[in-house]
C-alpha cells in the first residue's frame, strides 16, 4: 500500500513538472504573438499619421473637425478647415406697426381720403445665405423673401416666397473684379443700403421715383489708389433693364456707371448710422448715371413698373417705348457717432409712344442726419440715436404733365440699437405734404411707424 501511494505521488509530481515546463513554452509563445501584434499596430499608426499629413498638405482632410461651425453674429458660419469653402446662414424678421397710410401718399386722393388704417405687418421675413468657394475672393450670395406682405383683398395673390438676390462676385484684386447675377445694382446709396441697415423705418419718398432697384446682368468694379486722398471706387455694368427675374425681350440694355471718391482715404460701407463709432472722419462723394430703353419707367423689388405721371396706354409690342436718362449726386459722412447722408436725383423720360415724343422731367433729393448723443451726454443710453430727414420730389402731375407737383417729407426718428443693426427698435414720425399745381392747393398728413428689426 505504501509502495502504491509512493508511486502515485511520484507520478503526480512528474505531471506537475511536465505541466510547468509545457506552460512556460505556451506563455513564451503567447508573449511573442503579443509582441508581433503590438509591432503591427505601431506600424499601422505611423502609416495613418503619414497619410493624414500628406492629405492635409494637398488640401484634403478626412475625419472629425474638417467642417468648423460657429456663430458669427448674425448667423451661423460653416467653414472648411483649409478655409477654401464657407457658408453663412442668417434669418431676419422686420416687424412693423403703421398708422395711418401704409405707403407714401402721392396724390390729392391719397391726402384727402386719409387711410384710417392701423396696421401690423411682417414687412420683411428673409433667409440669407452667402460665403465663398474655391478661393476667398470668389464669393456668392442669395436672399429669399419668405413672406411678402399682401392686402386683405388680394387673397393668396403674391403669397409665395421669392428669390430677390442671387449673385457671384469675383474680386482677385482690389482694383479689378466683376459681379454677375441679380442684385440691387450700385447706383445710389439709399437703395443699396439694406432695409435692415437704415436709419429710419423706411427709405425716403425719393426712392420710389428714382430707384433702379434689382436687375439681372454683369458689372465690373474695383477700388483704386486705396487709402490715399485719391481713393476711388468705380462700378460699370450692363443689365436687362426689365427688373427682377425678367428676361430681356429685345436687343436693348440698361447701362449704369458710378464713381465714388473716398476723399479722406477711408471707405464707407453700404449702411447708415454710425453704429460702430468711426474714430476718424470717413466720407465719400459719388456721381452715377443710368440709361435704359424699354417698357419700364420705374423699378421696385417687384420688378418693372410705371410712374403715375407716365401711365399712358401701351400698344401691343411697344417694348421700347420709354427712353430714360437719370443721374444722381451723393454725399455720405461718418465721424464719432455722427452720420450724414444726402442724394440729389434727376430723371428724364422720353415717351416715344406719343406723337410728339413727350418728355417728362423729374428731380428729387433727400438729406438726413443722425447722432448718438451719448457721446455728448453720458447719461443718455449708448445705443440711442436721434435722427432727422428732409426730402422732396418734383414730378409732373398724373394726367396733366404740363403741371409740376411738389411733395415733401419731414421725418424725425429714434433708434435704440440693442446689438447694432442686427437687433434694433425704430420709431419715426413723418409730416408729408403735397403742393398741387393744377388746383393750386396744399395738402398734408402725418404718420407714425414703430419697427423691430432682428437678425439671427
Amino acid at each position: 500500500m505504501r509502495t502504491f501511494i509512493k508511486n502515485l505521488g511520484i507520478a503526480f509530481l512528474g505531471g506537475c513538472i511536465f505541466s510547468l515546463v509545457s506552460g512556460t513554452s505556451v506563455w513564451a509563445e503567447l508573449s511573442q504573438n503579443e509582441l508581433r501584434i503590438l509591432a503591427l499596430e505601431e506600424k499601422l499608426e505611423a502609416l495613418t499619421k503619414k497619410e493624414s499629413k500628406s492629405d492635409s498638405s494637398s488640401g484634403k482632410k478626412s475625419g472629425d473637425g474638417y467642417i468648423k461651425i460657429k456663430y458669427k453674429g448674425p448667423g451661423f458660419e460653416f467653414r472648411t478647415a483649409d478655409g477654401l469653402f464657407s457658408t453663412k446662414l442668417v434669418w431676419r424678421a422686420q416687424m412693423r406697426y403703421t398708422n395711418p397710410n401704409r405707403s407714401d401718399p402721392r396724390s390729392i386722393g391719397n391726402f384727402s381720403t386719409r387711410e384710417e388704417v392701423s396696421n401690423f405687418e411682417l414687412r420683411r421675413v428673409r433667409m440669407k445665405i452667402g460665403g465663398h468657394g474655391y478661393k476667398p475672393w470668389i464669393q456668392y450670395y442669395f436672399e429669399v423673401d419668405l413672406q411678402p406682405s399682401k392686402s386683405a383683398s388680394s387673397g393668396n395673390l403674391g403669397d409665395r416666397a421669392r428669390v430677390i438676390d442671387w449673385r457671384i462676385t469675383v474680386q482677385p484684386w482690389d482694383g479689378l473684379g466683376f459681379r454677375v447675377g441679380q442684385w440691387k445694382i450700385n447706383f445710389n446709396r439709399e437703395r443699396v443700403d439694406s432695409s435692415g441697415r437704415q436709419t429710419f423705418v423706411e427709405r425716403s419718398i425719393v426712392n420710389r421715383q428714382f430707384t433702379i432697384d434689382r436687375q439681372v446682368g454683369a458689372m465690373l468694379q474695383g477700388r483704386l489708389f486705396k487709402e490715399t486722398h485719391a481713393d476711388l471706387r468705380y462700378y460699370a455694368g450692363v443689365f436687362n433693364g426689365e427688373g427682377r427675374a425678367t428676361n430681356n425681350d429685345d436687343g436693348a440694355h440698361m447701362w449704369m456707371g458710378r464713381l465714388q471718391w473716398n476723399f479722406l482715404g477711408r471707405d464707407l460701407k453700404w449702411r447708415q448710422s454710425d453704429v460702430i463709432y468711426h474714430k476718424k472722419p470717413t466720407a465719400s462723394l459719388a456721381f452715377a448715371s443710368a440709361y435704359n430703353e424699354g417698357r419700364c419707367t420705374r423699378w421696385s423689388s417687384s420688378g418693372c413698373g410705371t410712374l403715375d405721371s407716365a401711365a399712358f396706354p401701351m400698344a401691343t409690342g411697344d417694348i421700347d417705348r420709354y427712353r430714360i436718362d437719370q443721374y444722381v449726386q451723393e454725399f455720405a459722412f461718418k465721424y464719432k457717432g455722427l452720420a450724414i447722408q444726402q442724394e440729389y436725383h434727376w430723371k428724364n423720360i422720353k415717351d416715344r409712344g406719343m406723337p410728339t415724343q413727350a418728355k417728362i422731367n423729374m428731380q428729387g433729393a433727400y438729406a438726413q442726419i443722425g447722432y448718438f448723443f451719448h457721446y455728448l451726454i453720458p447719461q443718455i443710453p449708448k445705443g440711442l440715436e436721434l435722427a432727422f430727414r428732409y426730402a422732396f420730389v418734383d414730378e409732373p402731375k398724373a394726367g396733366a404733365a404740363v403741371f409740376t407737383n411738389k411733395r415733401k417729407e419731414y421725418t424725425f426718428g429714434i433708434n435704440y440699437f440693442i446689438a447694432g443693426h442686427n437687433n434694433k427698435v425704430t420709431v419715426d414720425y413723418s409730416h408729408l405734404t403735397l403742393d398741387d399745381a393744377l388746383v393750386a392747393g396744399n395738402f398734408e398728413d402725418d404718420r407714425i411707424r414703430v419697427q423691430w428689426d432682428i437678425s439671427f
